[in-house]
């Protein structure tokens, strides 16, 4: 049964001086972040580029150099005088939209700036073994000439392996190979004590191959990982199917357009993704990988979305809801990063014209503004105001539940678009952080196989509604109410994100065993800060810090006792 009702009518907002601040932004990101950030694009490419040009040996050399600095760096700490151990990296980097707040409280750095390699294509076992701070669009650009592509390429070029592996990653080929961290063979991770150990599903660490994702870092350093590769063709043949309707019966277009009623595996595409843009439209996008031969026959439309005057790749796919469902063919490396240029729709609040063609034409190679630099140029004020009146979220829901998801979000938070991305939810041998919900195997619903669950992305990423009208919205209650709603129907929200969780709830929506049991064992405990508290809103003081560890302590003492 559809639970839709009507928006929530609310009153008008009184304007302060950070509305004002927030419309004029674009000034600030013209003529200071797109220009630094274009020049950062180009210098981190040189930096790839001659990386690319050393032997595999000579990286490998490199690595296990700087692998010992932190080894080094870990066995000096003193325990008793210095904080807890983060990255070096500083907060505004991430390119997640959660407070880095942990790292204003007394800390130990260790520099992990120099993993930025790729290590080695290994074409016989098919896996591509990478430091963590190699991003999407490096990696893509290596492998995607050699007919080779990473299972799973999230679409944002500046996503890097290390916050796709220790956080959530995702993509349109999720419902085939599951999410990122599915199509991991081992993890290199320094643990707290300084040993370098490899974790793999079967080795004497699988415990520690399971835990880590999602784990943000708290249960050691990784160093490098092992992933999957595949084989595919240089273009997508995209298919734009309209639907229209109620919510629901959109949501039941998404499911029909990857997930077939039969079960014949012939008709699941190779990538799906789809875009609700109002309570009645929605467009979906099914791939399939095709030669150069196929995409150049007499009568096929190639479509080069690559390039910097093209329309952003959200609203030409809109067009499909005028024109009627039609297909071309996209360039795949192009197709990979189609939402990089403008954040998918972000851009069009940070430069309410960058959409516009003789923005795109004059500047739009400039594009996208660095999402790390757009947060160093945020004060306080600022900050907080796009956590009160702005959504970056995602809701992970078992795809027979999106229907009611997106009628929730309609009702509390009136945010258009939404992004729908599917993804299998395996059920492994050992349990970890997330998994799908128990029996699911035996009600075998429409996406479901009997070793995974599907779930579906809900992206929910824009100014709400009520915040574009002007009236008043409370951000806060909202994303307590969602998270509420998440924990209510076996969901889950990745921890990238603003959270007003308390550690009860969050741990209800979560499976800490696995997780506590190799803090334990790799006495994570007193080295990193729990994930709880990495990830929980709002600034964290020397003593919080302290105290929190100490109870954690305390408890494994007792366990071991």
């Amino acid at each position: 049964m559809s639970d839709l009702e009507a928006p929530l009518v609310r009153p008008k907002r009184k304007k302060i001086w950070v509305d004002y601040f927030i419309q004029f932004r674009w000034i600030v990101v013209i003529f200071i972040v797109l220009p630094i950030s274009a020049t950062l694009y180009f210098l981190t490419y040189l930096g790839d580029v001659w990386s690319e040009t050393k032997s595999y040996e000579k990286r490998q050399k490199e690595h296990d150099q700087n692998v010992n600095k932190v080894i080094k760096r870990l066995k000096g700490r003193d325990a008793a005088k210095d904080g807890l151990v983060c990255t070096a990296r500083k907060p505004w980097i991430a390119v997640g939209m959660r407070n880095v707040d942990y790292k204003r409280a007394r800390h130990f750095e260790v520099d992990l700036s120099a993993f930025r390699n790729i290590l080695k294509i290994d074409i016989d076992r098919m896996i591509a073994r990478v430091e963590p701070l190699v991003n999407m669009g490096q990696i893509s650009r290596v492998t995607v000439p050699m007919n080779l592509s990473l299972a799973v390429v999230a679409e944002l070029d500046d996503l890097t392996v290390g916050g796709l592996i220790n956080g959530y990653g995702i993509e349109g080929s999720s419902h085939v190979h599951g999410l990122f961290t599915d199509t991991v063979e081992a993890y290199e991770i320094v643990l707290a004590g300084g040993e370098l150990v490899r974790a793999t599903r079967d080795n004497e660490y699988s415990d520690l191959f399971y835990a880590i994702p999602w784990s943000q870092g708290t249960l050691g350093l990784l160093v490098a990982a092992e992933i999957r590769l595949i084989h595919i063709k240089e273009y997508m043949k995209l298919t734009y199917i309209p639907v229209k309707g109620d919510l629901q019966t959109i949501a039941q277009g998404y499911m029909d357009s990857f997930a077939p009623r039969d079960g014949d595996p012939a008709k699941i595409p190779d990538f799906v993704e789809g875009m609700v843009y109002s309570p009645s439209e929605g467009v979906m996008m099914t791939g399939k990988y095709a030669s150069r031969e196929e995409a150049k026959k007499k009568g096929n439309k190639i479509n080069n979305v690559g390039w910097w005057f093209k329309p952003w790749f959200y609203q030409y796919a809109q067009t499909a809801l005028k024109k009627g469902e039609f297909v071309e063919y996209i360039p795949t490396r192009e197709y990979y990063h189609r939402h990089t240029s403008s954040l998918y729709w972000e851009g069009k609040l940070i430069l309410p014209f960058g959409d516009q063609f003789w923005f795109r034409f004059l500047f739009g190679w400039l594009m996208p503004p660095k999402v790390s630099l757009l947060k160093a140029t945020q004060g306080e004020a600022i900050r907080n105001y796009y956590h009160e009146m702005h959504v970056i979220q995602d809701m992970l829901v078992p795809l027979y539940k999106v229907g009611d998801a997106l009628e929730w979000v309609d009702r509390e938070m009136e945010v258009y678009p939404l992004w729908l991305c599917p993804h299998k939810l395996f059920k492994q041998s050992v349990k970890s952080m997330i998994s799908p919900e128990p029996g699911f195997e035996y009600e075998m619903r429409q996406g479901d196989t009997k070793d995974a669950q599907m779930y579906t992305d809900v992206g929910v990423y824009y100014a709400p509604g009520p915040v574009l009208r002007g009236e008043v919205f409370d951000g806060v209650e909202a994303v307590r109410k969602m998270e509420q709603w998440l924990i209510e129907n076996h969901s889950y929200q990745p921890q990238y994100a603003v959270s007003e969780l308390d550690e009860r709830s969050f741990w209800r929506m979560f499976d800490a065993d696995l997780y506590e049991h190799c803090r334990r064992k790799y006495k994570a405990i007193g080295t990193f800060m729990s994930i709880y508290y990495k990830s929980k809103k709002g600034r964290k003081t020397e003593n919080e810090v302290r105290e929190a560890e100490q109870a954690h302590l305390e408890t494994a003492y007792a366990e071991g006792d």
